[in-house]
């Protein structure tokens, strides 16, 4: 059985807080806000990953609320969605992802990225896609306020 899977997230950029998107710092003057490491790209494929499974959201296996999952990797979460019993007998099949920002450019990082991704999923490279967009200074990721994340899976059960 196949099952696919979309997920998206949001953070706002704030001073003071490393940036880090698939597991890989990003050197930048602006990081992103929230209870863990807030790597939106992760918990985009994080909620696409319990999406694909029917298993929930991100909010209900990492509430923000519990101090556990402060500053958390979130590399380190997804590998606890990827390993748990309820994943036992499925496989990646593709993920496709799409991180939203004017800046700063993720061109030269998008290897690291996959390479992360593929070494959680424990497949190959040419398995895992990640783009990098601006909006055209539109809206709040144009004006440097945040970044966004799509992501999509699918599994093979």
């Amino acid at each position: 059985m196949f099952r696919i899977g979309n997920g998206y997230d949001v953070h706002r950029l704030v001073a003071g807080r490393s940036l880090v998107l698939c597991g890989v710092e990003i050197p930048h003057s602006s990081g992103l806000d929230g209870h863990s490491d807030a790597d939106v790209a992760v918990h985009a494929i994080i909620d696409a990953l319990l999406g694909a499974l029917a298993l929930g959201d991100i909010g209900q296996w990492f509430p923000d609320d519990d101090p556990k999952w402060r500053d958390a990797d979130s590399m380190e979460m997804l590998k606890t969605v990827r390993h748990h019993k309820n994943f036992s007998g499925s496989s990646l099949v593709n993920l496709d992802i799409t991180i939203i920002a004017q800046e700063p450019k993720l061109t030269s990082f998008i290897p690291q990225m996959r390479h992360n991704l593929a070494a959680v999923f424990n497949c190959p490279v040419d398995a895992i896609s990640v783009k990098a967009t601006t909006t055209e200074r539109l809206g709040f990721c144009g004006r440097g306020e945040g970044i966004a994340t799509m992501a999509s899976l699918l599994m093979r059960q």
